[in-house]
């Protein structure tokens, strides 16, 4: 396992997960929000966010959770693992409510700096309005995957759980290729 891409709906826990896998394996962790969002809640254009993804998916290793789908077929390519959690829509609601209020006013790890934790109504829109999109399109992707490639779809957490319980611990826990202590 050298280029494991991360993919699933807002809240389903792609974000944790990533952190929780680079602990076991020493992979570097790359968010997306990271390229999505500069400080403020400014959003990069589409190209800038399809450079940066190609900037990281041309290394030879990494953690890589999230969207920006317009690049899914080239991380997919990259990958050697795939991973989708997917995890029902009113888990998904609670988890960025609970976060939400855990954060608020806070910079969360897997957002740059100047993007505090705030509600949004609207976020919570798009999470219900593209259930069933988003969904399909994953589904999508993994349809096409070689048997080669290693495909994970998790449906509960515990099943999250239990995977990573199996794997041996090898390294230390990296973000943005610079590692931090477990």
């Amino acid at each position: 396992m050298q280029r494991v891409m991360i993919i699933g709906q807002p809240g389903s826990g792609k974000s944790t997960l990533a952190r929780l896998l680079a602990a076991r394996t020493g992979l570097p962790v790359y968010h997306i929000d990271h390229i999505h969002w500069m400080p403020g809640w400014i959003e990069r254009s589409r190209e800038e966010k399809t450079r940066l993804c190609a900037e990281v998916h041309a290394r030879p290793q990494w953690i890589f959770e999230g969207g920006h789908s317009a690049t899914w077929p080239e991380r997919f390519d990259r990958a050697d693992t795939v991973i989708w959690v997917d995890v029902p829509v009113m888990l998904r609601l609670w988890r960025v409510f609970w976060r939400t209020l855990r954060s608020l006013g806070r910079t969360r790890p897997d957002m740059p700096e100047g993007c505090p934790e705030q509600f949004s109504l609207e976020f919570y829109r798009f999470i219900w309005r593209t259930r069933r999109s988003s969904h399909a399109a994953m589904a999508r992707l993994l349809a096409q995957a070689p048997q080669d490639k290693s495909i994970h779809v998790f449906k509960s957490i515990g099943e999250v759980n239990d995977w990573l319980a199996s794997l041996p611990a090898t390294g230390s826990y990296a973000v943005e290729g610079h590692p931090v202590e477990n």
